[in-house]
């Protein structure tokens, strides 16, 4: 299957130039990129939707290329933003690739050959080139009207209220002619003849492959060249775009509701990563193991299968999240965030689990913190009324009626009188303990 057929089926495929397809069929391997804004030490899971483009151009027998843009990344791309970005320092986003490259060297193979993959930083090129000699050699062969026309430098142009911008300074409006260098550059030293992105990189690709192609006709004739500065002419260059990812109801994807889904186990545990996928929509999750995992069609269809002959089960859901957690931290971490998740809904022992998986596990439950010394005398039910400041029960009478109808919990099990001393309670990791009030409410009570 070519490259286009394989992100077609899966809905990942948005566009091409013309002769992009037969570029790919007749010239095997070839040579693609995608650019990475180094902006943050972590890639997080729109950016892992981009790699999945690299991944399976790899996979048609091309060579990848991701490039880590220290030096663009000092600008800013104005696409999709409505304000200026904050620049950051060299030692920032030197750090930043370096995190970058980490994880992008779990999807990809970087072995020796020619399709394996490459990681390169367009600071070291940039950082070489003047600010004359990149006007005279390159900006003279884009008119501004060109630059003006893309789309996400018109929505920025006006600077009116409607539009929610302030304009857009020449930093970020120099951006689209320094990514179309990228593209020269690679062009020229690794016959690189293809850039992707998502659907809203169109704009800054296409100024790439036109600026290749003015290039090429200035190097047919020396009389456009100063002394010195011809160069060996750019190769064809072609684009393809996929589509951005995004919930059925059009919200962009890659947002839980406490923030961004970092691929990074520091930003975002292993578990918080699973249920992210696992608690996708009915609607949302075909399109996503489509997207996200390698598995195949057949594959993915039996899937489906079964999940739509027992919907409540969530097979495509745990499908999806086993095999993305996998991929982007191990099989290890998917083991612990699949019993972690079985602990809090099916009923698992607690004391299973780590001081973080804990954490992690009861993270959008209220945490109470009380102190341990003046709590070995207390009975059940003024512990969960009176010396958790009304935050459990708002009264001892409240707490009494429910512990007597069998209502509450502390670590899953039964608080079977309202007289019972708590003093004796296990603590889970050594420090904490699990209140269920009724069927659904939670309390993580930390014992200082």
């Amino acid at each position: 299957m070519s490259l286009i057929e394989e992100l077609t089926w899966r809905g990942m495929f948005h566009d091409a130039m013309p002769g992009t397809a037969e570029h790919l069929a007749a010239n095997a391997p070839i040579t693609g990129y995608i650019g990475f804004d180094p902006t943050a030490a972590s890639l997080h899971i729109g950016n892992l939707a981009t790699i999945m483009l690299l991944v399976h151009l790899q996979r048609a027998g091309h060579r990848p290329v991701a490039l880590v843009g220290g030096a663009t990344g000092m600008i800013g791309d104005p696409s999709g933003k409505s304000a200026e970005r904050n620049l950051l320092d060299e030692a920032t986003l030197r750090h930043n690739q370096a995190g970058i490259q980490a994880q992008l060297e779990k999807f990809l193979d970087f072995s020796e050959g020619p399709t394996g993959a490459l990681v390169v930083n367009n600071y070291d090129w940039f950082k070489e080139i003047g600010f004359l000699g990149f006007l005279r050699e390159v900006g003279k062969h884009l008119t501004v009207n060109y630059m003006m026309a893309k789309d996400s430098v018109k929505r920025r142009i006006s600077g009116n209220e409607d539009s929610g911008s302030d304009g857009i300074s020449y930093t970020e409006f120099s951006y689209q002619l320094l990514q179309g260098y990228d593209f020269v550059h690679l062009n020229k030293t690794l016959n690189c003849t293809l850039q992707m992105g998502a659907s809203d990189q169109w704009g800054n690709i296409t100024t790439g492959t036109e600026l290749i192609r003015r290039l090429n006709n200035a190097d047919e004739s020396t009389e456009t060249q100063a002394p010195g500065t011809r160069h060996q002419a750019p190769n064809k260059a072609y684009a393809l775009t996929g589509q951005l990812i995004t919930k059925a109801d059009g919200t962009k994807y890659g947002k839980s509701e406490t923030g961004t889904v970092w691929l990074d186990a520091k930003l975002t545990s292993p578990y918080q990563f699973y249920q992210f996928f696992l608690n996708s929509a009915d609607v949302d999750a075909p399109r996503l193991i489509r997207v996200f995992t390698l598995l195949s069609e057949p594959e993915i269809l039996a899937i489906e299968a079964e999940h739509a002959a027992a919907p409540h089960l969530r097979t495509l859901q745990k499908a999806l999240a086993a095999d993305v957690t996998t991929r982007v931290h191990s099989a290890e971490a998917t083991e612990a965030a699949i019993a972690a998740s079985q602990v809090l809904f099916g009923g698992g022992d607690l004391a299973s689990l780590d001081e973080a998986t804990l954490l992690d596990v009861f993270a959008g439950v209220p945490h109470l913190r009380v102190l341990r010394a003046e709590m070995a005398e207390l009975n059940t039910t003024t512990f969960l009324s009176d010396f958790t400041l009304h935050k459990i029960f708002p009264s001892k009478g409240e707490a009494r009626k429910m512990i007597q109808a069998g209502g509450v919990s502390i670590n899953r099990e039964k608080v079977a009188s309202p007289d019972a001393s708590v003093g004796a309670l296990q603590h889970l990791a050594g420090k904490y303990l699990v209140v269920q009030k009724g069927k659904k409410n939670y309390f993580l009570v930390e014992l200082v």
